[in-house]
């Protein structure tokens, strides 16, 4: 064996280690791991927190309010006093204490019903927010799904391209020898080894891609950089007649209709609110309070003492608030008008992408069918060339030649395989499904 082939083999020897074995993630782990670390969908829940909140009894002004209040006055005054006698009474520094306690109810018992409103925009904002964190975590699972399943068409093509350098490797040892006893050229061994170097680089590059598209998973999943992992390679496709009822089935479920929906809702109840400023409040006034005073000696008298409840109710009515109250309203009017051409656009452009998905579902499934064939006649022509050429009968070019047209089968065939899936999913998100089937 000559000096090009020690150097050779010296530099691909680390290609040829194998590795350890590696902790698999399955697809329900990093469903899981996602759905608790993934920081889109733990925002989203700390909005539906908020809503929650928002939407309480708390929050509607249909409870009373309730305050204490306590006061103490002094004063110490040079006074000069004259009665209605005629008698003149000076005293300095005369003192004057006075001590308030009270305790004060508030209640708004009518106010044109704009709190009632209120309360149901608020009950329909958590409604809307939950809407939202299902649209977060579908649109997380369905990014979480194309960078998995990137990475197992990556291992794939790792394993592809492992194969294709070892059936080189493989071709040059025979090479060598044959030429070592005279059988081939120099031609033959040096063909191989440029074919060999090629290979190892189309594995390098290969597993490269493998360790970025793993970074790019432990991102989605909140996880450490370095962590290493295996994924399942096993795509199980749902039945064709179970997709057409989801696809039939989609108007009524899809998520971005149903926000759609929430948000016109939202809007009337903010008009129906505004338009409260038309009607007169009601307002209960109660108190209980005691109060104490010490007077000097100017005063008709020396102390006093009192405690007691007061009630009251009082009505206002803005008869005309200079224009804004009914700017507010038409504002409103608008707004809830929007919504309702939003959701008619949305419409026309999910059943647009509903229409497109299917379509793009069931031509990437045909299209993974013809690979998988594909690879079959792609793989009996190489064993059919290798034989041939172990006999002689062909050169090693059109060998070479038969392994590359393996090799790209077997990787168009990852790929029809995986985007054939990201297209089933990407139907299943649309018909809102994709949280309701196993993956």
């Amino acid at each position: 064996m000559n000096k090009s082939t020690y150097i050779l083999l010296f530099i691909l020897l680390p290609l040829c280690t194998i590795g350890q074995e590696l902790p698999q993630l399955s697809k329900e782990t990093a469903v899981a791991e996602a759905l608790e670390r993934n920081f889109g969908i733990v925002i989203a829940r700390n909005q539906l927190a908020i809503a929650d909140a928002n939407s309480s009894i708390l929050n509607s002004r249909f409870l009373p309010i309730l305050s204490a209040t306590a006061g103490f006055n002094y004063s110490n005054e040079d006074q000069e006093v004259t009665f209605r006698n005629g008698e003149v009474n000076s005293v300095n520094g005369a003192e004057t204490e006075r001590y308030n306690a009270a305790l004060n109810l508030n209640y708004t018992l009518f106010d044109g019903l704009g709190r009632w409103y209120d309360y149901k925009r608020f009950k329909e904002q958590y409604n809307l927010s939950e809407l939202q964190v299902r649209q977060t975590i579908e649109t997380t699972l369905l990014q979480l799904f194309t960078v998995y399943y990137e990475v197992a068409r990556l291992r794939e093509n790792v394993s592809v391209l492992e194969q294709t350098y070892a059936n080189t490797q493989d071709r040059l040892t025979r090479a060598q020898y044959q030429f070592d006893y005279g059988q081939v050229n120099k031609l033959e061994v040096l063909n191989a080894e440029v074919d060999l170097v090629t290979d190892s680089i189309n594995l390098i590059n290969g597993r490269q891609l493998l360790r970025n598209a793993k970074r790019d998973l432990t991102v989605v999943l909140n996880s450490e950089l370095d962590r290493e992992f295996t994924v399942d390679t096993a795509v199980n496709f749902i039945n064709p007649i179970r997709m057409e009822e989801f696809y039939t089935a989609a108007p009524q479920n899809n998520v971005e209709l149903l926000i759609a929906k929430s948000n016109i809702q939202v809007s009337d109840y903010s008009y129906k609110a505004a338009k409260s400023v038309f009607l007169p409040s009601l307002n209960l006034n109660g108190s209980y309070g005691w109060n104490e005073g010490q007077f000097p000696v100017t005063s008709f008298a020396t102390s006093s003492t009192s405690t007691g409840l007061s009630v009251g109710l009082s009505l206002n009515w803005n008869l005309f608030d200079g224009g804004t109250g009914i700017t507010n309203v038409k504002t409103a009017r608008i707004l809830r008008d929007n919504q309702e051409l939003i959701e008619k656009q949305l419409e026309v452009e999910t059943a647009r992408n509903l229409a497109n998905a299917l379509g793009n579902y069931q031509n990437s499934l045909e299209i993974y069918r013809l690979q998988r064939q594909n690879v079959l006649t792609a793989q009996d022509n190489y064993e059919r060339s290798a034989e041939r050429y172990k006999l002689g009968q062909i050169s090693s070019v059109e060998l070479r030649q038969a392994q590359i047209n393996l090799l790209n089968s077997q990787t168009n065939r990852n790929l029809a395989k995986y985007q054939a899936k990201l297209a089933e999913l990407e139907l299943l998100q649309l018909s809102g499904q994709i949280l309701n089937v196993d993956f």
